[in-house]
């Protein structure tokens, strides 16, 4: 993934949105701007309640004949269940299609000459989010330009049952399989939140360092939109706690996720997600700290062990 080409498991669950309304029904739910997505392109988005918390995060991707939501896989059928609810007049269907559309993942800078060694030349000027149809080990796919995990790569979208031929030309094109613990290495590194460890349903977008990426600051309304404006606008984006990137000793453990962050006797936060990392030889986190000790080269503790608070990226 920082070297060469890694094949990564994406689990997300995938809801397909169809019906001539579905891009205003979803501008009115989301964070960013649905509506001025075009077939082939797509973003990133969160879903609010209307007290600003995060329901979801997902990546919006509109194909031309409907919209592909991937949300994390365990609320999957709920998001589909609260997007059902809002469907009134409009012209808009839901569905599932996580059991019949699978999603390989493949990362790092040797991404596209893999790519291509399978079979398949890639602009090389292609937007994030850009989706293009395609044909790969002999099966049709969508293939979308990706960062989910921080670092540059394409997401092979195909019917369940060719997912298996596509990891397999994909591996005999030069790409290795990762490992779940290498794959949250990265995303730790790269700092990149992640729904259910970094977010969760306490969670304003904000908070989470997400805003650039997920919220429009032009759309019309959405739901929760009252609050993000009342943050950014009139607190000039101050929030009580921010997620930041951590780093540790050599010598120190990987804290354990919930781990209490301290400066001295004051308690700051916690731990949201940690691993080793391979690139820098030591330990690093993400966590939620106080708005008052968030400046990189802030000295923390954390079950006892010296840790910094660290600008992210950490690499």
């Amino acid at each position: 993934m920082r070297n060469g080409a890694a094949i990564v498991e994406r689990p997300d669950a995938r809801l397909l949105v169809r019906g001539a309304d579905r891009r205003g029904y979803l501008q009115g739910l989301l964070t960013n701007d649905i509506a001025a997505l075009t077939p082939g392109t797509g973003c990133y988005a969160a879903l609010l309640t209307a007290q600003g918390r995060m329901i979801a995060d997902m990546r919006v991707l509109e194909l031309g004949d409907a919209i592909l939501l991937d949300v994390p896989r365990v609320l999957g059928p709920s998001i589909r269940d609260h997007l059902e609810q809002f469907v009134f007049s409009e012209d808009v269907q839901v569905e599932d299609v996580t059991r019949a559309r699978a999603e390989v993942g493949l990362y790092g800078p040797r991404a596209r000459e893999v790519l291509a060694a399978a079979g398949l030349e890639t602009a090389a000027t292609a937007a994030l989010h850009t989706v293009t149809r395609a044909r790969l080990a002999g099966h049709d796919a969508l293939i979308v330009r990706a960062d989910t995990i921080g670092v540059s790569g394409f997401d092979v979208i195909v019917d369940e049952a060719d997912a298996a031929a596509v990891r397999a030309v994909l591996a005999a094109a030069g790409a290795v399989e990762a490992h779940d613990d290498d794959v949250e290495a990265v995303r730790i590194e790269s700092g990149r939140p992640r729904f259910g460890a970094d977010m969760d349903t306490d969670t304003i977008p904000l908070e989470a360092g997400i805003e650039d990426r997920a919220i429009s600051r032009s759309k019309g309304c959405y739901v929760g939109q009252e609050v993000i404006v009342r943050v950014q606008d009139r607190g000039h984006g101050r929030v009580a706690r921010r997620l930041v990137g951590l780093t540790f000793d050599a010598s120190a453990g990987v804290p354990e996720r919930n781990a209490t962050i301290h400066a001295g006797d004051r308690e700051l936060g916690r731990v949201t997600s940690a691993a080793w990392s391979p690139t820098l030889a030591r330990p690093v986190a993400l966590g939620y700290v106080h708005r008052d000790f968030v400046e990189p080269g802030t000295a923390v503790q954390v079950n006892g062990a010296g840790g910094t608070v660290s600008a992210l990226p950490l690499t």
